[in-house]
């Protein structure tokens, strides 16, 4: 059988499968999950659980998961890279579970799985750039290598950091990089960058390196981190707003959550781990009326049980083994009758 896609209808959703017998190379990510002996703790997966990962990247957490809800299980791979696809195809063919791929962005597919009416009992995020983009030079991500300046997930659509960088005005460039970034040297690398377009479009990864190193000052090239870790940070998520996403996908995880259905979320920096605590702590119902009143008049109500009262972080062992996982904060919430 030749080497290709085919839809399948699967309660009512349109859902990617591979033929049976594809034969295809590979690629080798190099990945390690992060946190996942946390997360499958929390989860808790069991036999005949619907379960979706909304980042299935090289599916290292999806293969600990999947192998414990059994022949009557559902798995709903998702992710907006297609490159993805790649690594499903040898992870369905190792499940018992029924398995399910589709491509998109996870805030659009959870809204798509509410409005068909589709309840889960599992539902996990694993966020940022993942080793199967980092490591490919080609894809822009990474300050490292000299690579076109793309840093999409869909390398299919949207807008490029290239068009970013060189069409963005002074102001809101230095927005990104003060609100995405938290670079502090937001104003300098904005007015440097502006001033060097002028010459000539930008066009490549360490091109806009050198033009960070060149507008800071001396001391801070030298400090903690890559003098350029937080202003690409800043453009990756405004390539592919994922702070909209992730505050829509989890408002559309609980929709589709059972009663007694958990959420995991992985972060790795403090925007977004800032948005998961937020959005928990508004869904357990404490009460905001006047501590002067008898009785609560607000009509809280609690929609989740918060399962990590401080985020989970990865042990000394993990972090000296992946140094990538070393920002890394777990949060967990289980869903209320």
């Amino acid at each position: 059988m030749p080497a290709a896609f085919h839809q399948t209808q699967v309660e009512g959703e349109g859902i990617m499968h591979l033929n049976d017998g594809m034969e295809q190379a590979v690629p080798d990510s190099g990945h390690q999950p992060v946190l996942a002996d946390e997360l499958v703790e929390l989860l808790d997966p069991r036999p005949g659980d619907r379960v979706v990962d909304c980042t299935f990247g090289a599916g290292g957490h999806a293969a600990r998961v999947a192998a414990l809800i059994g022949e009557e299980g559902d798995f709903y791979a998702v992710d907006r890279d297609p490159l993805a696809r790649s690594y499903y195809e040898t992870f369905y063919r190792q499940q018992q579970c029924r398995c399910h791929f589709i491509q998109g962005n996870f805030a659009d597919v959870l809204a798509d799985m509410y409005e068909r009416g589709l309840t889960v009992n599992l539902v996990y995020l694993d966020l940022g750039v993942s080793s199967m983009q980092l490591d490919r030079p080609e894809r822009g991500f990474s300050y490292s290598y000299n690579a076109p300046l793309d840093m999409r997930m869909d390398p299919e659509g949207g807008v490029t950091a290239r068009q970013l960088v060189n069409e963005l005005p002074y102001d809101e460039l230095v927005r990104i990089f003060r609100e995405f970034g938290e670079e502090r040297y937001s104003r300098q690398i904005a007015r440097r960058i502006v001033r060097e377009r002028e010459q000539r479009p930008f066009e490549t990864t360490l091109q806009l390196v050198d033009t960070v190193k060149a507008a800071i000052p001396t001391p801070a090239r030298f400090g903690a981190g890559h003098p350029a870790r937080r202003v690409f940070q800043a453009l990756r998520i405004a390539v592919n707003d994922e702070l909209s996403s992730l505050q829509r996908g989890l408002e559309n995880a609980l929709r589709i959550l059972a009663p007694g259905g958990c959420l995991v979320v992985i972060s790795f920096h403090s925007l977004e781990d800032r948005i998961v605590k937020r959005f928990f702590n508004s869904r357990v119902g404490r009460c905001e009326c006047p501590p002067d009143l008898p009785r609560c008049a607000c009509g809280a109500e609690a929609e989740l049980r918060v399962l990590t009262r401080r985020p989970v972080t990865p042990t000394a062992a993990e972090r000296a083994a992946n140094p990538r996982s070393q920002s890394a904060r777990l949060r967990a919430a289980e869903k209320l009758d």
